[in-house]
């Protein structure tokens, strides 16, 4: 049996290439997970550089990969945190969290849904209303997710006195 020949290490493009071949990333997190494989700062931003001109690195594919993963589970306050996060232009941040706005109860009621089931948290006319204690969780469970205290409370439609403050949010 002949011994596996070792393969020579990947080119800073390779490594590139191979990342990008799984999802879209931006431009700083190429940067951050290729920065260990660069012989010279120099080297990593022209492959970086190359591979942008040639559009294989795109901030509003990155963008719309994260609404398109994201966001029929989380809010827009996650949304905009991992956009943030990827290094992306505040300009393109922005845009896309505005767009998300539109949607943002649709989105909190089919997650609330899938999670609590149909019943309204006023009772479904059968059950009786679910206590503060159950609307508190469900309040937790949505903030957590990202959604918006005004959006929630407007899910949940609790009379006011329940009002909880969600992230700060005085009810």
């Amino acid at each position: 049996m002949k011994p596996a020949m070792a393969m020579p290490p990947l080119s800073l493009k390779g490594r590139a290439l191979r990342l990008l071949s799984g999802r879209e990333y931006s431009r700083a997190e190429l940067e951050r997970k290729l920065g260990p494989h660069a012989q010279e700062p120099a080297d990593l931003g022209r492959a970086l550089d190359e591979l942008q001109a040639k559009g294989f690195i795109n901030a509003q594919r990155v963008v719309e990969s994260v609404i398109h993963r994201r966001a029929p589970r989380v809010g827009v306050a996650r949304i905009r945190h991992e956009l943030q996060q990827k290094g992306l232009e505040p300009s393109l941040v922005q845009e896309a969290v505005a767009r998300l706005q539109v949607t943002e109860f649709e989105r909190a009621r089919e997650v609330w849904r899938k999670k609590f089931g149909t019943a309204r948290s006023q009772g479904d006319g059968d059950t009786p209303p679910p206590g503060p204690a159950e609307r508190a969780r469900q309040m937790r469970f949505l903030a957590a997710r990202g959604f918006g205290g005004d959006t929630i409370r407007r899910l949940l439609r609790g009379s006011p006195e329940d009002d909880i403050a969600i992230d700060g949010d005085p009810g």
